[in-house]
């Protein structure tokens, strides 16, 4: 059954071959860009490290690939190892604030008041974790909050070394 064939009572899925790509490091939107929006979250994000600076500008190149150019993004300092006041990235300024917003969540800002907010799934989370995490986060109708999202998929518990 293709995704337009799913009844509206069922959550649709992200298609298999997007739940094998998804990996450390990836980003999954939900671009919804009108004030009428469904559900808590607009995205997902899974990051390698807790290394901003190495992992926020892939983040903002693709954001902006889809939304226009990103102004600034939100984001708990204490869930990194070091958070800058801005970071450089294709060849354009980008605030970072930081908020006690929780390590589940990062806010992105376009233009003056436009944002979106995505969950963050915590580096260290096993990949069957993230990727349900991600996929949850993503539908439309998800009105459940990151926090609980990570705590409902195990991604809030670090993987156990095999």
């Amino acid at each position: 059954m293709a995704d337009s064939d799913t009844p509206d009572h069922l959550p649709r899925l992200l298609p298999d071959a997007v739940h094998r790509s998804v990996r450390p490091g990836t980003a999954l939107l939900r671009l919804e860009t009108t004030h009428a929006r469904e559900g808590i979250l607009d995205g997902a994000w899974w990051p390698r490290s807790r290394d901003i600076g190495a992992e926020l500008p892939s983040l903002i190149s693709a954001l902006t690939e889809h939304l226009g150019p990103v102004t600034r993004v939100g984001l708990d300092g204490s869930a990194w190892d070091e958070l800058p006041t801005r970071v450089m990235v294709d060849d354009r300024v980008v605030h970072i604030d930081s908020f006690p917003v929780g390590d589940d969540t990062v806010l992105i800002t376009r233009g003056e008041g436009d944002l979106f907010s995505l969950l963050l799934v915590p580096p260290d989370t096993s990949p069957d974790a993230a990727r349900a995490a991600m996929a949850r986060a993503v539908r439309a109708e998800n009105v459940t909050e990151a926090r609980q999202i990570l705590i409902e998929t195990g991604s809030d518990t670090p993987p156990t070394p095999a």
